[in-house]
């Protein structure tokens, strides 16, 4: 077993699913046309293509139509053009857009660039556990409030949102409601209805990296000021021509999701309960961060106390693990996740995230999990901090 690479970063990446890339392959060098190209029989092919996936996926994530899906670059993409197509098309209607404090950093990036410009952005605090304040969100909201983002599932700590109850409040309010539903799409059912726009990626859900989507509502017409202009693609939400084989790709992505979603959910559950049994019966000082309960059964966080996260990942050069998002792994800086959770700088530090998927055996969750404690209690003998504090 020590021999292979296992894989344990699933929040970061998957591995496309040779499904989805036989599905894509006859439409690089084949059936290559331009979509936009409706004159010709390849271009004909290739828009067929292209709405089959678009009703793919609206299928999973219950759209009312598949007009409703934009094809994008990626939940990147997705996310800066909901919350700055928003804020700039409905300016005149107000200025106030509400975040939470554990959002994926394109979000806050975004939200902080709409800032400079004179936006009124506010960041809701969560509880310990992770979960928005909602109380914090009711008394952010007035008559100014044009949008309010909340990720359905985050990237560090596996922890899912109320989003049925950020619905109601938004409704309540006539406020528009996004989620960044790239960890969650594909993992837990999804109701589209519950919100007004949702990002999704592609290469999150066993699909080909730089194709993703954005979940636009018709009805009542959703308006965007667009990132950037061209040929009026997409609703004119996102001009460009459209990649063929990624679009197929994220289409035969969310068609397998859907049929296997259930069953891999259960196979995670019993991995996540063992690994995580594991871990905290096995050692002293393990924190479990994030919801016991309300968590993708894929993704677990630990804190070990005396010592650093890093450290363990250098012990198992033999498992691809994170000790935090990949978007912020090369930052030397602790999680501002764990950060926002009220936990201890240096137990942020300790942090690791385990990611389990859909090629996931219960072989490699077994020894992963055993060769954490072996790392940790080798690593606990020879730590100051831990002498001292353990």
């Amino acid at each position: 077993m020590a021999e292979k690479i296992i894989y344990m970063d699933y929040q970061a990446t998957t591995p496309c699913d040779r499904r989805v890339l036989e599905a894509m392959l006859p439409y690089f060098c084949e059936d290559f046309g331009n979509p936009a190209s409706g004159s010709h029989v390849l271009g004909e092919r290739a828009e067929e293509a292209v709405e089959k996936a678009r009703a793919q996926v609206a299928a999973l994530i219950k759209a009312a139509s598949k007009d409703d899906i934009i094809f994008t670059s990626g939940a990147t993409e997705s996310n800066n053009l909901a919350i700055q197509g928003v804020a700039r098309f409905y300016r005149e209607k107000g200025d106030r857009i509400i975040t939470s404090a554990i959002e994926h950093k394109c979000v806050l990036e975004a939200c902080y660039a709409l800032k400079n410009e004179g936006f009124d952005v506010v960041v809701l605090p969560v509880s310990g556990n992770g979960i928005v304040d909602l109380d914090a969100l009711k008394k952010s909201l007035n008559d100014k409030t044009i949008l309010v983002s909340v990720m359905a599932v985050n990237n560090e700590i596996g922890v899912i949102q109320p989003l049925d109850e950020i619905s109601a409040i938004c409704r309540s309010h006539s406020v528009l409601f996004h989620t960044d539903a790239a960890q969650a799409v594909g993992k837990i059912k999804i109701d589209a209805s519950q919100v007004d726009l949702m990002s999704i990626s592609g290469h999150k859900i066993y699909g080909p990296k730089g194709i993703g989507a954005l979940y636009v509502r018709k009805s009542p017409h959703i308006k965007l000021a667009p990132l950037f202009f061209g040929g009026g693609q997409e609703r004119g939400f996102r001009s460009g021509t459209l990649p063929t084989p990624l679009c197929v790709g994220l289409g035969t992505a969310c068609e397998i999701s859907g049929w296997e979603m259930t069953r891999e959910n259960e196979r995670l559950t019993e991995y996540k309960d063992y690994f995580m049994g594991k871990i905290l019966g096995g050692l002293e000082d393990v924190y479990l961060n994030g919801d016991r309960n309300l968590r993708i059964p894929g993704c677990l966080n630990f804190s070990f106390s005396g010592i650093e996260g890093e450290g363990i990942m250098l012990g198992m050069r033999d498992v691809c693990l994170s000790s935090g998002s990949a978007c912020t792994s090369a930052s030397l800086e602790s999680s501002y996740v764990l950060e926002a959770l009220s936990i201890d700088e240096d137990l942020a530090h300790s942090s690791l995230r385990i990611g389990l998927g859909r090629f996931t055996t219960f072989e490699e969750v077994d020894y992963v999990s055993s060769k954490i404690i072996e790392v940790v209690n080798r690593l606990r003998k020879i730590s100051p901090i831990w002498s001292k504090g353990g």
